[in-house]
């Protein structure tokens, strides 16, 4: 699954739009992966799930 982090609560704006794939759900239901060192927290920070549609239209573009 691949997401686009919206925002993280607590944290500066560094995150804001990276797109990563998810590598790993914790066993809290943490979200870890390839946007860097920072777990996204479902419920808590603000991500979008990148369709494969969308993710598409992206690469042509």
């Amino acid at each position: 699954m691949r997401i686009r982090i919206v925002h993280l609560k607590g944290e500066d704006n560094r995150y804001d739009g990276r797109i990563g794939t998810v590598t790993l759900i914790d066993s809290i239901g943490q979200l870890h992966g390839t946007w860097g060192s920072l777990a996204v927290i479902p419920g808590v920070d603000e991500y979008e799930i990148i369709e494969e549609k969308e993710e598409q239209h992206e690469v042509d573009e």
